[in-house]
């Protein structure tokens, strides 16, 4: 099958960099500088002292558009979502114009429930939803480097079937390319739990100006992140989905995991003045605790310090 990743950052790349590297047909859609160097060097990913480079087809918007225009065989069979949650519905028109009937669209954002709200706007494509575990981040144009090897891509269908075999042939191409894949029967639980870490680790993160180190030890900053995915299990609870571990216990276990630099893409945009997903990863969830009627303590408070601080 033939790839498309949308979007070449941190996410994106480390997905691109994998599927390439394996030999799976693959085209990154990127712009500026970052694709001035993925079409001149190719993308590089580095993981724990090791690196490595591979060519790629690269191209923007509107060169991939004008390519499948006059080659319908390029249109893709899967597409990777992987742009900011503010970038989806620039993301849309573009998405229509590459596609055939058969292409399936998979979500990898950060932004709980991103599927069901872009399934609404590509009503003839089928889209997943769906999640990624994996610490990495775009250090310069077209260079990746990965902070532990968590790699995992979780995807699946609201009606929680599995016998669609595009679906399991893109499970066998992840599996090929050492990416861990989660064909997923129950994905809205799935995806929540992704969801239960990164909002957390972002929101905490960003209250204290923390990396993973400060979180990876005992104080004020481990007990933040361990409060704020406690107010996500009680979310989950009053939509109705039951986890049978503790979903702090499994957070720690990943964080504890992770290289002591690592950090969130939200602290990064927001450090670099840059445009942030704080809407979709921390004030959502205050919405939704006034939706549920919950109290939510520890959200309400660094959502209050964050507006405080002129976030939007």
């Amino acid at each position: 099958m033939k790839y498309l990743v949308i979007g070449v950052g941190g996410t994106g790349g480390a997905i691109a960099a994998y599927l390439t590297k394996a030999g799976i047909d693959t085209t990154l859609i990127a712009r500026g500088d970052n694709l001035s160097a993925l079409k001149k060097n190719g993308i590089t990913l580095s993981l724990d002292g090791s690196k490595y480079t591979n060519a790629v087809k690269a191209f923007d918007m509107n060169g991939f558009e004008s390519a499948v225009k006059f080659d319908a065989a390029l249109s893709p069979d899967v597409i990777f979502v992987c742009v900011k949650g503010y970038s989806i519905t620039g993301a849309i028109p573009f998405i229509k114009s590459v596609s055939k009937p058969e292409t399936v669209v998979i979500p990898i954002l950060n932004i709980y429930g991103t599927g069901r709200r872009l399934q609404k706007e590509l009503p003839g494509l089928t889209v997943t939803d769906g999640c990624i575990y994996v610490s990495s981040s775009l250090v310069s144009p077209g260079k990746i480097h990965m902070y532990g090897s968590i790699f995992r891509i979780v995807y699946g269908l609201p009606s929680h079937k599995k016998d669609d075999p595009r679906l399991i042939k893109i499970e066998s191409d992840l599996k090929r390319a050492n990416i861990t894949p989660v064909f997923s029967d129950n994905v809205e639980k799935d995806t929540l739990q992704k969801f239960s870490y990164v909002s957390p680790m972002a929101g905490c993160g960003l209250y204290f100006g923390a990396n993973a180190a400060e979180m990876q030890k005992p104080g004020a900053e481990r007990e933040l992140f361990s409060e704020l995915i406690s107010e996500i299990e009680t979310l989950a609870a009053a939509m109705g989905i039951k986890y049978e571990k503790s979903l702090v216990e499994i957070n720690l276990n990943i964080l504890d995991s992770l290289s002591p630099d690592a950090s969130t893409s939200m602290q990064r945009d927001i450090s670099a003045g840059k445009q942030s997903e704080i809407d979709g990863l921390i004030y959502e969830v205050v919405r939704l605790g006034d939706k549920y009627n919950l109290s939510l303590p520890a959200y309400r408070k660094i959502a209050e310090k964050f507006r405080s601080d002129g976030l939007k």
